[in-house]
């Protein structure tokens, strides 16, 4: 089957295996005209082509998961940090006084009831003085009864990304965790009232094409109100450190893909993407992506501490956004 015919039929919203498994590999002219059907299927949902901007403060690095592809809470980690509820509430209030109504709470995952409890008391606080405060989280698999009370302080939206739909690659690249299991959270999380977002990992270890498809598809299947894509990036002082980087062209072209199939969904061009390839975020917005993380909020002597995929993370700012968003013809939902 040529291109045109994949093209067409995945504009008729033909997502049989065989189209995406072909779309997925799409170079030069294919990929530009699937940017383009991307780009036509967000403009029609979000017409006037505003991007959400969100500020994210990275309030932990303690994490019992020691996921093969993460950096954090390896044995070389230096420092563990959490921060106070009251430090938190600060934080959260200086960004909305610049300008912001959309933050993100990111950490390791911890499943102390103490911890849940200060991060609860943070949101509510925070809440109660930026009432129009969008509150993110992305903590994690709790229990259930956690995700309540987080949600009843006053968050409304959280990430938990099922990093891959394969099982078995699941359990080798998060021995501490199932796939039964993440899929049971994200179940809770929207059960208890929670606008969820997920996503995958393109290019883990033992990683193919099928599974990429298979990928593609429970996203679509879930009743989310984001997704998202990130490209794998050998970690420093991971167990998967000495392994080959993801694909970019199957990582764009699975954006491409996601808004195609969900093109009412928020999704996020990555801070991953401007480290792999050259001005990988501007070509994310143009694979159909309508959301930047803004990394101002963690306080700046932490930073090195929450490394992710590496201590050497690209952490864009304001200026590099307002030049992407320019030419990519966008603009910000809220100040940048």
């Amino acid at each position: 089957m040529k291109e045109n015919q994949v093209l067409t039929e995945i504009s008729n919203g033909i997502f049989s295996d065989f189209n995406l498994r072909a779309a997925l590999q799409f170079e030069g002219d294919g990929q530009k005209t699937l940017f383009e059907l991307a780009q036509k299927k967000r403009s029609a949902k979000f017409p006037e082509e505003k991007v959400q901007v969100r500020s994210v403060i990275e309030i932990s690095n303690i994490c019992r998961q020691k996921c093969k592809y993460c950096a954090i809470g390896g044995k070389s980690q230096k420092l563990n940090y959490t921060l106070s509820a009251e430090n938190i509430e600060m934080l959260g209030t200086y960004l909305y006084n610049r300008g912001r109504r959309n933050l993100l709470l990111q950490s390791g995952e911890n499943v102390s009831q103490e911890f849940t409890d200060s991060v609860a008391k943070a949101v509510k606080n925070i809440k109660k003085d930026c009432p129009d405060l969008k509150i993110i989280l992305c903590m994690g698999d709790l229990s259930k009864e956690q995700y309540q009370k987080l949600f009843d302080a006053g968050a409304s939206h959280y990430i938990l990304k099922f990093e891959s739909s394969d099982e078995k690659l699941f359990s080798f690249c998060k021995p501490n965790d199932s796939f039964k299991n993440r899929m049971e959270c994200i179940e809770n999380l929207i059960e208890v009232g929670f606008k969820v977002g997920s996503g995958n990992i393109v290019g883990l270890p033992g990683q193919n094409l099928d599974i990429l498809v298979r990928d593609l598809k429970l996203v679509h299947s879930l009743p989310l109100a984001m997704n998202s894509t990130t490209i794998f990036i050998p970690a420093e002082n991971s167990a998967f450190e000495k392994e080959p980087a993801g694909n970019p062209v199957y990582t764009l072209n699975m954006m491409a893909l996601l808004r195609i199939m969900n093109p009412h969904r928020l999704m996020p061009t990555t801070s991953s993407l401007e480290k792999m390839i050259p001005d990988g975020q501007f070509i994310g917005l143009k694979a159909g992506a309508n959301t930047i993380t803004v990394h101002d909020g963690t306080p700046e002597d932490l930073q090195q501490y929450f490394p992710i995929y590496s201590s050497k993370r690209v952490r864009p700012q304001t200026e590099h956004f307002k030049d992407i968003l320019k030419r990519a013809g966008m603009t910000a939902e809220n100040i940048l």
